[in-house]
């Protein structure tokens, strides 16, 4: 079991997971988001291959559209 903070609330979860994965579990894959691991932003790209772990502090900010 692994526990993350995101933004500032701690969630656990049975297994590793990648951030896509969390990104996938928390329902924002269709969503501009910006997403930091402890202290250092995540490009977009490594999503797939950043594996989360036990500890790690993430900010997710969704980009809300507006005119």
């Amino acid at each position: 079991m692994i526990s993350i903070s995101i933004n500032g609330a701690v969630q656990q979860f049975d297994s590793p997971l990648s951030v896509a994965g969390l990104i996938e579990h928390m329902q924002l894959g269709n969503k501009r988001i910006a997403m930091e691991r402890n202290g250092e932003i995540v490009p977009r790209g490594q999503f797939n291959s950043q594996m989360l772990a036990d500890g790690d502090k993430l900010e997710i900010v969704v980009a809300v559209g507006g005119g």
